[in-house]
């Protein structure tokens, strides 16, 4: 067993290094943990002294300090397989939970669009007498498009994807105030509007700096899988390079 443990602390020295420029913040914390536990094997196996008596480590001559049983670094290991198999748990409830949020995210977005043009009969942001009906907005044009799809959004902005959110906003149909538009799970921007997504044009809802591996999973488990057909698609394709952020569009 002694002769493992090297082995063992290489492979998790190893892991770290290859894995820690493609992965999250939670899964480089994970990574660090992995490694310094590892170097704490390490450090409990240089205690072990190579003479051996019956099975039990023995002290070296004029040695003042204990060595270790093979009895008791089987237990740290134990311990240090609970604790990494809790964590790696923990990490992939957190992905799953963020995942399915940014769907819940797409719902949330789609109902509060068909709540204004319930209201109104006309889309946020592309609605006319938006002007006339609230203060310090903008009105959209009325030609039945959000124009100008944008996941970048600001108070300064004047294009009808971002007029959208405000209108929504001072319909109290969404929280917040303003033109900004909200942050999806990952971090980046959420656009409303139409574009042309791999030679489809249409009105979609933009999620962008999505992982190409959470784009891959909401494709398969809510349309075809394919980044460039049907009504999930993505600015390329992100079944190629999981490890790359994409836009991801899905149907309004």
């Amino acid at each position: 067993m002694s002769v493992l443990i090297p082995y063992f602390v290489t492979f998790f020295a190893r892991f770290g290094s290859k894995k820690a420029k493609f992965v999250s913040n939670t899964d480089r914390s994970v990574i660090n943990t992995t490694i310094f536990v590892s170097n704490v094997t390490l450090l409990l196996y240089k205690n072990l002294k190579t003479k051996k008596k019956g099975g039990v480590v023995m002290k070296q001559k004029g040695s003042t300090s204990k060595g270790f049983t093979l009895v008791e670094l089987a237990i740290v290991l134990v311990i240090i397989g609970l604790i990494l198999g809790a964590m790696l748990k923990a990490q992939e409830l957190i992905k799953n939970a963020k995942t399915k949020r940014l769907y819940s995210q797409y719902r949330e977005v789609v109902a509060s669009i068909y709540t204004y043009y319930d209201k109104y009969g006309i889309f946020p942001g592309d609605d006319p007498n938006a002007a006339n009906r609230w203060n310090n907005t903008s009105s959209g044009n009325g030609n039945g498009i959000i124009e100008n799809l944008s996941t970048t959004c600001t108070g300064a902005s004047t294009n009808e994807s971002c007029l959208a959110w405000e209108h929504l906003r001072l319909a109290n149909i969404l929280t917040g105030s303003g033109k900004n538009a909200p942050r999806n799970p990952y971090g980046g921007g959420v656009g409303i509007g139409q574009a042309t997504v791999q030679g489809l044009t249409t009105h979609w809802i933009a999620f962008d700096t999505i992982p190409g591996e959470v784009c891959e999973y909401i494709d398969k488990q809510y349309d075809d899988g394919v980044a460039a057909t049907g009504t999930i698609r993505g600015d390329d394709d992100y079944t190629a390079d999981p490890d790359t952020t994409y836009t991801l569009y899905i149907r309004l």
